[in-house]
Protein backbone atom coordinates (compact mmCIF):
# COMPACT_ATOMS: atom_id res chain seq x y z
CA UNK A 1 0.00 0.00 0.00
CA UNK A 2 2.84 2.38 0.84
CA UNK A 3 4.35 1.81 -2.61
CA UNK A 4 1.22 3.24 -4.28
CA UNK A 5 1.17 6.66 -2.57
CA UNK A 6 4.96 7.18 -2.16
CA UNK A 7 5.55 8.32 -5.78
CA UNK A 8 2.58 10.70 -5.51
CA UNK A 9 3.91 12.11 -2.25
CA UNK A 10 7.36 12.64 -3.72
CA UNK A 11 5.89 14.32 -6.80
CA UNK A 12 3.76 16.61 -4.58
CA UNK A 13 6.79 17.51 -2.48
CA UNK A 14 8.87 18.35 -5.55
CA UNK A 15 6.01 20.45 -6.95
CA UNK A 16 5.62 22.40 -3.70
CA UNK A 17 9.37 23.02 -3.37
CA UNK A 18 9.63 24.11 -7.01
CA UNK A 19 6.68 26.49 -6.65
CA UNK A 20 8.20 28.09 -3.55
CA UNK A 21 11.47 28.85 -5.28
CA UNK A 22 14.55 30.08 -3.49
CA UNK A 23 14.33 32.88 -0.97
CA UNK A 24 16.16 35.96 -2.16
CA UNK A 25 16.54 34.71 -5.73
CA UNK A 26 17.02 37.59 -8.17
CA UNK A 27 14.07 38.68 -10.23
CA UNK A 28 14.41 37.73 -13.88
CA UNK A 29 13.42 40.47 -16.25
CA UNK A 30 11.15 39.50 -19.12
CA UNK A 31 13.18 41.68 -21.48
CA UNK A 32 16.81 42.65 -21.83
CA UNK A 33 18.04 46.08 -20.80
CA UNK A 34 18.67 46.99 -24.44
CA UNK A 35 15.06 46.12 -25.28
CA UNK A 36 13.85 48.15 -22.30
CA UNK A 37 15.72 51.22 -23.50
CA UNK A 38 14.00 51.19 -26.89
CA UNK A 39 10.56 51.20 -25.27
CA UNK A 40 8.73 54.38 -24.24
CA UNK A 41 9.58 55.37 -20.64
CA UNK A 42 5.93 54.92 -19.63
CA UNK A 43 6.33 51.21 -20.38
CA UNK A 44 9.00 50.89 -17.67
CA UNK A 45 7.26 53.18 -15.22
CA UNK A 46 4.75 50.47 -14.39
CA UNK A 47 7.20 47.56 -14.23
CA UNK A 48 7.84 46.19 -10.75
CA UNK A 49 10.69 48.01 -8.96
CA UNK A 50 12.54 44.68 -8.61
CA UNK A 51 12.38 44.18 -12.40
CA UNK A 52 13.65 47.71 -13.05
CA UNK A 53 16.44 47.19 -10.50
CA UNK A 54 17.57 43.99 -12.23
CA UNK A 55 17.55 45.82 -15.60
CA UNK A 56 19.60 48.65 -14.05
CA UNK A 57 22.14 46.15 -12.74
CA UNK A 58 22.33 44.59 -16.21
CA UNK A 59 23.06 48.03 -17.73
CA UNK A 60 25.74 48.70 -15.10
CA UNK A 61 27.42 45.33 -15.67
CA UNK A 62 27.37 45.92 -19.43
CA UNK A 63 28.87 49.40 -18.96
CA UNK A 64 31.88 47.81 -17.24
CA UNK A 65 32.29 45.25 -20.03
CA UNK A 66 32.09 47.92 -22.76
CA UNK A 67 34.26 50.57 -21.02
CA UNK A 68 36.92 52.07 -23.28
CA UNK A 69 35.88 50.15 -26.41
CA UNK A 70 35.62 51.98 -29.70
CA UNK A 71 31.95 52.75 -30.17
CA UNK A 72 31.80 51.44 -33.73
CA UNK A 73 29.44 48.80 -32.42
CA UNK A 74 26.43 49.79 -30.37
CA UNK A 75 27.41 50.65 -26.78
CA UNK A 76 25.18 51.83 -23.94
CA UNK A 77 27.24 54.91 -22.99
CA UNK A 78 29.03 56.40 -26.04
CA UNK A 79 31.16 59.51 -25.41
CA UNK A 80 33.31 61.58 -27.74
CA UNK A 81 36.87 61.90 -26.47
CA UNK A 82 39.61 63.63 -28.45
CA UNK A 83 37.81 63.09 -31.72
CA UNK A 84 37.03 59.42 -31.04
CA UNK A 85 33.73 57.85 -30.06
CA UNK A 86 34.34 55.46 -27.15
CA UNK A 87 32.31 53.64 -24.53
CA UNK A 88 32.40 55.68 -21.31
CA UNK A 89 33.97 54.31 -18.12
CA UNK A 90 31.66 51.77 -16.53
CA UNK A 91 29.94 52.14 -13.18
CA UNK A 92 29.25 49.76 -10.33
CA UNK A 93 25.77 48.15 -10.20
CA UNK A 94 25.49 49.54 -6.65
CA UNK A 95 26.14 53.14 -7.73
CA UNK A 96 23.20 55.45 -7.00
CA UNK A 97 22.99 57.74 -10.03
CA UNK A 98 20.52 59.97 -8.18
CA UNK A 99 23.26 60.98 -5.68
CA UNK A 100 24.88 63.75 -7.71
CA UNK A 101 28.31 64.85 -6.44
CA UNK A 102 28.56 68.29 -4.89
CA UNK A 103 32.16 69.31 -5.39
CA UNK A 104 34.00 72.09 -7.20
CA UNK A 105 32.42 74.56 -9.58
CA UNK A 106 28.79 73.83 -10.41
CA UNK A 107 28.20 72.34 -13.82
CA UNK A 108 25.84 74.39 -15.98
CA UNK A 109 23.16 72.30 -17.67
CA UNK A 110 20.66 73.52 -20.27
CA UNK A 111 17.42 71.58 -20.78
CA UNK A 112 15.62 73.79 -23.31
CA UNK A 113 16.97 72.73 -26.69
CA UNK A 114 13.93 72.86 -28.95
CA UNK A 115 13.90 69.04 -29.18
CA UNK A 116 11.81 66.73 -27.03
CA UNK A 117 10.56 68.57 -23.95
CA UNK A 118 11.49 67.18 -20.51
CA UNK A 119 8.25 66.62 -18.55
CA UNK A 120 7.99 68.50 -15.24
CA UNK A 121 5.26 66.34 -13.66
CA UNK A 122 6.44 64.26 -10.72
CA UNK A 123 6.44 60.49 -11.14
CA UNK A 124 6.36 57.83 -8.44
CA UNK A 125 8.59 55.64 -10.63
CA UNK A 126 11.28 58.34 -10.43
CA UNK A 127 11.34 58.50 -6.62
CA UNK A 128 8.85 61.40 -6.74
CA UNK A 129 10.97 63.50 -9.12
CA UNK A 130 10.08 64.76 -12.56
CA UNK A 131 11.95 63.43 -15.58
CA UNK A 132 13.78 66.74 -15.83
CA UNK A 133 14.91 66.61 -12.18
CA UNK A 134 15.96 62.97 -12.52
CA UNK A 135 17.85 63.78 -15.74
CA UNK A 136 19.72 66.57 -13.96
CA UNK A 137 20.87 64.25 -11.17
CA UNK A 138 21.92 61.50 -13.58
CA UNK A 139 23.69 64.03 -15.84
CA UNK A 140 25.70 65.52 -12.98
CA UNK A 141 26.58 62.09 -11.55
CA UNK A 142 27.70 60.55 -14.85
CA UNK A 143 29.62 63.59 -16.11
CA UNK A 144 31.54 63.70 -12.81
CA UNK A 145 32.12 59.92 -12.88
CA UNK A 146 33.40 60.13 -16.46
CA UNK A 147 35.70 63.04 -15.59
CA UNK A 148 34.03 65.38 -18.06
CA UNK A 149 34.40 69.02 -17.03
CA UNK A 150 33.34 71.21 -19.97
CA UNK A 151 34.17 74.91 -20.14
CA UNK A 152 30.65 75.83 -21.24
CA UNK A 153 27.09 74.78 -20.52
CA UNK A 154 26.10 71.22 -21.39
CA UNK A 155 22.91 70.81 -23.36
CA UNK A 156 20.83 67.89 -22.04
CA UNK A 157 18.55 66.35 -24.65
CA UNK A 158 15.76 63.81 -24.17
CA UNK A 159 16.38 60.82 -26.45
CA UNK A 160 13.31 58.55 -26.23
CA UNK A 161 13.70 55.12 -27.78
CA UNK A 162 17.43 55.51 -28.36
CA UNK A 163 19.41 52.26 -28.41
CA UNK A 164 21.75 53.69 -25.75
CA UNK A 165 21.24 54.82 -22.16
CA UNK A 166 23.25 58.08 -22.16
CA UNK A 167 25.51 59.59 -24.84
CA UNK A 168 27.85 62.59 -24.63
CA UNK A 169 28.86 63.86 -28.06
CA UNK A 170 30.03 67.34 -29.06
CA UNK A 171 29.04 68.93 -25.76
CA UNK A 172 25.51 67.52 -25.85
CA UNK A 173 24.37 64.94 -23.30
CA UNK A 174 21.55 62.79 -24.65
CA UNK A 175 19.66 60.84 -21.98
CA UNK A 176 17.22 58.08 -22.78
CA UNK A 177 14.29 58.72 -20.37
CA UNK A 178 13.69 54.96 -20.06
CA UNK A 179 17.13 54.74 -18.42
CA UNK A 180 15.97 57.20 -15.75
CA UNK A 181 13.30 54.71 -14.62
CA UNK A 182 15.96 52.00 -14.37
CA UNK A 183 18.33 54.27 -12.41
CA UNK A 184 15.48 55.30 -10.08
CA UNK A 185 15.00 51.67 -9.04
CA UNK A 186 18.29 51.87 -7.15
CA UNK A 187 18.44 53.97 -3.99
CA UNK A 188 16.46 54.36 -0.77
CA UNK A 189 13.22 53.05 -2.27
CA UNK A 190 14.87 49.80 -3.37
CA UNK A 191 16.19 48.89 0.09
CA UNK A 192 14.22 46.72 2.54
CA UNK A 193 12.66 48.78 5.32
CA UNK A 194 14.96 47.11 7.87
CA UNK A 195 18.05 48.58 6.17
CA UNK A 196 16.77 52.15 5.79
Amino acid sequence: MMRRWLPGLLLSLVTVLTACGEAGAPVRATMSARQALTNPPEFLEFEAPSTRLELFREVARQSVVEAGQAAQALVLFPVSHQGELLAAPGFDPKMDLFQAPDAGAPLELVFESGGERWPDDRREGLQGLSEREAAELVARTLLAHWGIAPNSAVQVDRASGAPYAVAYVDGILRINPAFLYLAAAFGPSSLPASLQ
